[in-house]
């Protein structure tokens, strides 16, 4: 099993667009996941450490510079989407990633609480 971390830059960027109000909690997560050539723009764009904002988690065992260095995305590259971090959530529990599953829960809830 993979020995996926954390990745707490990650975390507070989601934070901060959710405390901004920079959410979708209407898109299914397979319409609003981006394609492999958003991504590929995004890190053009944005650079690694960009792309990487956007995940919840780093596979360690991969390489500094990959794609699939970052796990459990949660947005379009614009905004959260409330499906993913469900997506996360569920995906995390699943496979016994329980520091992952937990910090999508707590941006769940985070971004619930701003909706009521």
């Amino acid at each position: 099993m993979p020995n996926y971390r954390v990745d707490d830059a990650g975390v507070r960027h989601a934070q901060q667009l959710i405390d901004a109000g920079q959410y979708d909690d209407q898109t299914p997560w397979s319409d609003a996941a981006p394609s492999t050539g958003e991504e590929n723009e995004e890190r053009e764009d944005e650079g690694q450490q960009g792309y990487a904002e956007w995940h919840l988690a780093v596979d360690p065992d991969e390489g500094e510079g990959t794609k699939g260095r970052h796990r459990f995305p949660y947005g379009d590259f614009e905004e959260v989407n409330r499906a993913a971090l469900i997506h996360a959530e569920q995906r995390a529990s699943q496979n016994d990633h329980e520091e992952i599953r937990r910090a999508a829960k707590d941006l769940l809830d985070r971004l619930d609480a701003t909706r009521s």
